[in-house]
């Protein structure tokens, strides 16, 4: 996650009509993450310009959350939230 923050160039873009980033590495490899919003409880809050993607590593201080990768259109950090909230995951395979 730090690697896709820190090292990659983020480029706000629109794919088969779904807003999001394309985040190109600088191995020249790039992915898109959309911006599928949130979910708290059953309604789903920001779709089209925003995301929240999970990490795999718990809150150091907390663990009864993650760190997570959020943007919207004019930035990107990562942070921390509950477990209880709604956030997509990106699969990946080594």
């Amino acid at each position: 996650m730090q690697e896709l923050i820190y090292k990659c160039t983020w480029t706000w873009t629109t794919q088969n009509g779904v807003n999001g980033y394309k985040v190109k590495g600088p191995n020249g490899n790039s992915i898109f993450l959309p911006a599928a919003g949130c979910r708290y409880g059953s309604s789903l809050s920001y779709a089209g310009g925003y995301g929240n993607y999970w990490s795999s590593s718990l809150n150091y201080y907390n663990v009864n959350g993650a760190y997570n990768l959020i943007f919207s259109r004019s930035s990107h950090s990562m942070s921390h939230d509950f477990h209880n909230y709604g956030q997509s995951v990106r699969p990946v395979i080594e």
